[in-house]
């Protein structure tokens, strides 16, 4: 007479998704520490050179009202003289320029290009 063997059940655990999990935290991991930007987190203060001197920005604002009228500093002046303000300041400057909605485009872009030729590169336009 023959007995049939009963086969005994395997408990051992199954490594295939185990190794499948650990690759996908290994790649989770690797990409969320690309977003960290880890320069804004460290302080530092930079020494000083005895003559490095930084210069302020000055901000100058121009505004154009709705009838056309310029306005620099608070002072109602014409286009040129508006070039010749900006032609005699001096050191790093930037011009923020208000104007009002129903204004012309092509009057702020002329603004624009006085304060290009006179060097100014930092060019605002304010928005509300």
């Amino acid at each position: 007479m023959r007995f049939q063997r009963m086969d005994e059940e395997d408990y051992r655990p199954e490594l295939t998704p185990l190794v499948d999990v650990v690759f996908q935290l290994i790649i989770f991991f690797m990409v969320s520490t690309v977003f960290i930007d880890f320069t804004r987190q460290i302080k530092i203060s930079p020494p000083e050179a005895p003559g490095g001197k930084v210069q302020p920005q000055i901000t100058y604002t121009i505004e154009l009202t709705a009838d056309g009228q310029l306005f620099w500093q608070g002072k109602q002046l014409s286009l040129d003289e508006l070039k010749r303000q900006l032609q005699a300041t001096t050191g790093k400057r930037s011009v923020l320029i208000r104007a009002d909605r129903s204004l012309p485009y092509g009057q702020v872009v002329q603004v624009m290009g006085v304060c290009q030729q006179a060097g100014i590169t930092d060019i605002g336009v304010a928005i509300k």
